[in-house]
């Protein structure tokens, strides 16, 4: 599907082009350009979800994820009363009962909480089983090493974030796929 991301602008945080958009077509960058340019070429064809000032740049990488989900405890809603809403770790995740279904399910909570702040990628290995099946489920690519450098280019992956002022994430997709976006 031909999809026409409508931004304030398109880069990273640095080097912003201002008025560009991002055609999207299937899991690849189409094309990345003046937004005026880009309707002309691909509007009869493309769906175009308008971001209003979001800026769309590169998906974050997120170096300690192992830790993030392997070492610590993300609270079912239904818990906040008695665990709170942030992540567990050390004697408060050590007094838990951490059955493998547990640790499945704190994983995908917390791979969606990592996903709201934009994160395409992660770095791994996963040891856990059922920690490594629901982020294997997620679609976010693990990488052993430092990931190739992150692109905004016509033929590249695409894995990015749109943000609002403030660092606010409004959607994250991870190759043309859109796996959160803020309501």
């Amino acid at each position: 599907m031909l999809t026409l991301h409508r931004v304030r602008g398109v880069g990273p945080s640095e080097d912003v082009a201002l008025g560009h958009a991002a055609a999207v077509d299937g899991t690849r960058f189409a094309a990345i350009g003046p937004y005026e340019e880009l309707l002309a070429a691909y509007g009869e064809r493309a769906r175009v979800r308008d971001w209003g000032d979001g800026i769309l740049t590169p998906g974050r990488f997120e170096p300690d994820a192992v830790a993030l989900l392997e070492s610590a405890y993300w609270p079912d809603p239904r818990e906040a009363d008695t665990l709170g809403t942030e992540p567990l770790t050390g004697p408060a995740l050590a007094a838990l009962d951490m059955t493998d279904t547990r640790w499945g399910a704190s994983a995908r909570r917390g791979v969606q909480r990592l996903l709201a702040t934009g994160t395409t990628a992660l770095a791994g290995p996963f040891t856990h089983p059922a920690v490594r099946t629901a982020v294997a489920r997620s679609a976010i690519k693990v990488v052993t090493g430092p990931p190739a450098q992150l692109r905004l280019a016509p033929g590249a992956r695409a894995n990015f974030a749109i943000f609002a002022e403030g660092e606010t994430c409004l959607a994250t997709s991870i190759e043309g796929r859109l796996v959160f976006r803020r309501r």
